[in-house]
């Protein structure tokens, strides 16, 4: 892999053969983690995967675990 110039920023370009491995898709997000001196990519989850996974609680919390405004805002 070759860091070039983007902007004023420095860019890594991946093969190809890493981004099928990786399941990535232009525009996704990745973090560079250092994990016992080995550099790690992590792909962070995307907008449609959270939203997916925040729907499968929806009514599933008990009365007495339901989340109150007016709670929230008392002083």
């Amino acid at each position: 892999m070759q860091v070039a110039k983007w902007g004023n920023s420095l860019a890594v370009r991946l093969p190809s053969g890493l981004v099928r491995e990786l399941g990535l898709k232009e525009g996704d997000q990745i973090d560079l983690v250092k994990d016992d001196g080995q550099l790690r990519v992590r792909r962070l989850p995307r907008p449609d995967e959270v939203l997916a996974g925040l729907r499968r609680f929806r009514g599933k919390l008990r009365a007495a675990e339901r989340l109150s405004r007016d709670e929230a805002h008392e002083r």
